[in-house]
């Protein structure tokens, strides 16, 4: 049994013992945490949707309607006509054939790696991936490699050498960095040695494309070229759950396989429905898109101004690079002192040596809003020494 005093010790000595925070507000760009007003630069609400009053009221006209839960999995008696509906508009919307709804973005990665591989298979996968895609791969019994991260050359020489791949795997969006995977020559790849590709767009949907379809969209990718496309519904869509899109006959090949789709309970109906409205909102409303962009170059011009060190995103994801965690945090709490929220990302998040603030952005944060972080984050530097 582990020694649970001197774990946690040790990872506070290290600097590393992560503590949750109490939320006591909607969601939004000014929230109450712990008893404080602060303003946040760290959610995944990155369209502002997840207390917009039209979604809201579509959660709870179906809750009244068809009650707040489920009762079972989608395979028993919990697959509502709203599950349905959700599914055909998402696959409409990624230009896919089929969708299926999962729990969570966790729960889909899982399910989609499990089903896909076995034992003595082989699962490629970008070194940047999400954990879940690496925890899927493991969960399959899988033999897991990795290749340089965004590097299609190097998946290529994996892939040559490798005669059991069943599945290449990658981010769209990479959660940490914000940069793009090289979705068009993995593609090529893939097609070429006649392997699935399998692409998590978690942070991509909503955000990218000129109707939120995601790295797809922008890359012109259509099913055949990524035939797997996983997307999370609680960041850029603010509700809650992720799904999975392709050809029809994976989809239903995949409600068949898929562990965490059979083996848990469905969605509430009226998630489903709340989740619907915010897909429409985000497709008829790119101001939300466009305001992101001016945002990010804002921010981007600004910080390096100050003198910060940036990674190369154009994502509403932008990671500011300390180093050591224990900087990290000594400039998160400079911040937090000023009422801005922006926790240090450290390791095992990341590779040792980077720790990172990282800073995210939502079309609802004002100019005051920008401003007053870029007047933080001078202060913060000068108070600190961080770069």
């Amino acid at each position: 049994m582990p020694d649970y005093t001197a774990e946690l010790e040790t990872l506070r000595q290290q600097g590393l013992l992560r503590e949750r925070r109490v939320l006591d507000s909607a969601q939004g760009p000014e929230i109450v945490v712990d008893g404080r007003r602060m303003l946040a630069f760290c959610s995944n609400d990155y369209l502002g949707l997840a207390s917009h009053p039209g979604v809201i009221e579509a959660l709870t006209d179906a809750a009244r309607e068809q009650g707040v839960g489920s009762g079972s999995s989608h395979m028993v008696s919990g697959h509502h006509r709203l599950h349905q509906e959700l599914e055909e508009a998402l696959a409409e919307h990624t230009g896919r054939e089929a969708a299926a709804l999962f729990s969570t973005g966790y729960m889909a990665n899982l399910g989609v790696t499990a089903a896909m591989a076995g034992r003595h298979d082989v699962i490629l996968q970008d070194r940047l991936n999400h954990a879940s895609l690496l925890d899927g791969a493991r969960l399959a019994g899988a033999r897991l490699k990795r290749y340089t991260h965004a590097d299609t050359g190097a998946a290529a020489r994996l892939l040559e050498a490798e005669s059991r791949c069943t599945l290449v795997a990658t981010d769209g969006v990479f959660s940490m960095d914000g940069d793009l995977a090289p979705l068009d020559g993995l593609s090529a790849l893939c097609r070429e040695q006649g392997v699935p590709l399998m692409v998590d767009d978690a942070h991509g949907i909503g955000v990218l494309g000129s109707k939120g379809g995601g790295i797809a969209e922008v890359r012109g990718l259509d099913q055949s070229a990524v035939p797997i496309l996983v997307g999370t519904l609680g960041k850029a869509l603010g509700v809650g759950g992720a799904f999975v899109a392709g050809s029809q006959e994976f989809v239903d090949y995949l409600v068949q396989k898929a562990r965490t789709y059979i083996y848990t309970t469905a969605m509430p109906p009226a998630m489903a429905a709340a989740t619907r409205r915010s897909l429409e909102l985000c497709r008829e409303e790119g101001w939300r898109r466009e305001r992101l962009a001016k945002l990010v170059a804002w921010f981007r011009d600004e910080a390096t101004a100050l003198g910060y060190r940036l990674m190369e995103s154009w994502t509403p994801i932008q990671p500011l690079i300390v180093g050591p965690s224990d900087r990290a945090m000594a400039l998160s709490e400079a911040l937090a002192r000023r009422d801005i929220l922006v926790p240090a990302i450290r390791p095992p998040t990341v590779p040792q040596g980077e720790a990172r603030l990282r800073l995210t952005f939502s079309a609802s944060h004002t100019d005051e809003h920008m401003e007053r972080l870029l007047e933080a984050l001078r202060a913060a530097r000068s108070e600190t020494g961080a770069a």
